[in-house]
């Protein structure tokens, strides 16, 4: 039977960050997840050419999305939207910052909402509830929620590692926790972070920018155990595994179920 799966992506979060945030809530997932501290994204470590690799399974240089501009891919590979859609799977997108909307083809996604505030304070929380509200409403089952606070207020203006910045990682956890008692436990919990960060920049090949967490909390998964080798190209196939979809022949990670 095929499982549903909820995505939560943290723009910016770095391993160390988040559990050292102050938040108990990083501590209970890491124990209840599968989990790996020191998975690693692509190059560059730049938000949208890593949300594309996310979806698509591929490196920057083959999708061809090598800055936070989107252009038509030259060689199209079809990512996680339109792949579950393929299978009549029903997808949610809830995000905050817009340059994300170019992640579906049009017509392949059930629901999305844009609040397209992520420089505010207020706005994962406010994001977080509009998901929660649909998850419960329609029992989507594949939903991509997109919580950029973290990146913005947090690295960019204060500085990876600041104090506003782990203020920022533990509003994002608080979010995901609120999120996780909210809805069914039939759903598996995908938690990552596109890339890292460090000074208040990102996009170079430094450990600090490349090293993310990528946890996974749900039936299918050993509560607990510390899972190696792991690639944020690997996301797309385990969770297409999880759905009960042949993921896209030209996607490279594996599955990690």
């Amino acid at each position: 039977m095929a499982e549903k799966v909820i995505l939560i992506l943290v723009d910016g979060m770095r391993p160390d960050g988040m559990m050292e945030c102050g938040n108990p809530f990083a501590q209970k997932l890491v124990e209840e997840s599968a989990y790996s501290l020191k998975a690693q994204t692509v190059m560059p470590s730049v938000t949208l050419p890593c949300h594309m690799s996310l979806f698509h399974s591929v490196d920057p240089i083959r999708h061809g999305i090598t800055t936070n501009t989107y252009i038509p891919q030259v060689r199209p590979i079809k990512g996680m939207f339109d792949r579950f859609d393929d299978y009549d799977k029903k997808c949610g997108f809830f995000y905050t910052w817009e340059e994300l909307r170019d992640l579906g083809r049009p017509d392949n996604i059930h629901t999305a909402l844009c609040i397209n505030q992520h420089k505010q304070s207020d706005t994962d929380i406010k994001i977080t509830d509009a998901a929660i509200k649909y998850i419960n409403a329609e029992e989507p089952d594949f939903l991509f929620l997109y919580l950029g606070e973290t990146d913005e207020v947090g690295g960019h203006d204060c500085g990876w590692m600041s104090e506003q910045y782990m203020k920022s990682v533990s509003k994002a956890l608080s979010c995901v926790e609120k999120l996780k008692n909210s809805i069914s436990d039939d759903y598996t919990i995908v938690l990552l972070a596109d890339h890292g960060g460090h000074d208040r920049s990102h996009g170079s090949d430094l450990p600090e920018d490349m090293t993310i967490p990528v946890l996974f909390c749900g039936k299918p998964f050993e509560k607990g155990k510390e899972i190696s080798d792991v690639s944020i190209k690997d996301v797309a196939v385990t969770i297409a595994k999880l759905l009960d979809v042949p993921a896209v022949k030209e996607w490279e990670g594996k599955a990690l179920v």
